[in-house]
């Protein structure tokens, strides 16, 4: 599949509609995931910070993880997963919900001092691009904890040796295994957060036991306790389906507007964090507040 067309412009997955939350998380037998994704979270996440960015939030599974953060800014593209969010999550000074591409985040220069992006890179078809997005709204020594699907796990490289798999795992190019759903190579994570000015600090080896006869036949605490025992094997050894990586914003930030928080995502004029419809100054265009949720996507600002 070709999204090379335009790549200032890719394309965007969107969860719009979708109950994903309860059809994949409540439902879905993934409780083992949910689980060793939690340990991983906690490994990295040592201590809290000012102002958080949740990149792909999704309906807020991960959000109540953040708890040592003082304020958390939930973003995703679909305002149904934002609206399911707010539901569990509720109203409250500290969280900030935003509908809005990654690829354009309306965010002022250098705002957040932490950020997160959980199953949310494997839909990016121009993965460096969207890491270069996410440098620019963090402050220099930002913390980062990026997830990764990965093309070099045990499953992909058994298919390849038996002939059931086309794709070499072992290639660093992304695949595209299905529309907008991208496995990388450790190797391509590693130098595309280099690219875009992180420092890798840490990795972990994540959902070893991703196998669905496992987890009917092996109890969950010996599954999730085998996989916590295997996590910190991710500094050396990468071949599990998910590796989260903590990594440092590093050199310098354009500095940010001042009294401004978010950034017209069209002509990057500064916005103040006000609840209502957000009228841009520099290009005349309006943006959306309702239901608790800022809309930035550029389609809501025609």
């Amino acid at each position: 599949m070709n999204h090379s067309l335009d790549p200032s412009n890719p394309p965007v997955c969107s969860y719009e509609g979708s109950d994903y939350q309860s059809s994949f998380w409540d439902k879905g037998e993934r409780q083992y995931e949910d689980t060793v994704e939690e340990i991983a979270l906690k490994r990295l996440l040592r201590h809290g910070g000012r102002l958080m960015l949740e990149l792909g939030a999704g309906a807020g599974r991960n959000t109540p993880r953040y708890g040592s953060w003082e304020r958390v800014v939930l973003l995703d593209y679909s305002r149904t997963q934002l609206l399911q969010a707010r539901e569990r999550l509720g109203d409250s000074p500290r969280f900030v919900y935003v509908a809005a591409d990654v690829y354009k985040l309306p965010f002022v220069n250098g705002l957040f001092d932490g950020s997160t992006m959980i199953r949310t890179l494997h839909h990016m078809a121009e993965p460096e691009l969207a890491l270069k997005s996410v440098r620019r709204v963090l402050a220099p020594d930002a913390l980062f904890i990026l997830e990764a699907a990965n093309k070099r796990n045990i499953k992909s490289i058994l298919r390849y040796v038996a002939h059931r798999q086309a794709w070499n795992p072992f290639d660093h190019t992304p695949i595209e295994f299905a529309e907008l759903n991208f496995d990388f190579h450790p190797r391509f994570i590693q130098e595309i957060l280099k690219s875009a000015q992180f420092s890798i600090e840490k990795q972990l080896s994540v959902s070893h036991f991703r196998v669905g006869w496992l987890k009917r036949h092996v109890p969950l605490k010996v599954l999730v306790g085998l996989d916590a025992l295997l996590q910190p094997t991710g500094s050396f050894w990468q071949y599990s389906p998910s590796i989260f990586t903590l990594a440092r914003a590093v050199g310098d930030t354009p500095t940010a507007a001042e009294a401004g928080f978010f950034s017209c995502p069209v002509c990057h004029t500064a916005l103040p964090e006000e609840v209502h419809n957000l009228a841009c100054p520099g290009c005349g265009r309006e943006w959306p507040f309702a239901d608790g949720i800022y809309d930035f996507r550029v389609d809501a600002g025609e």
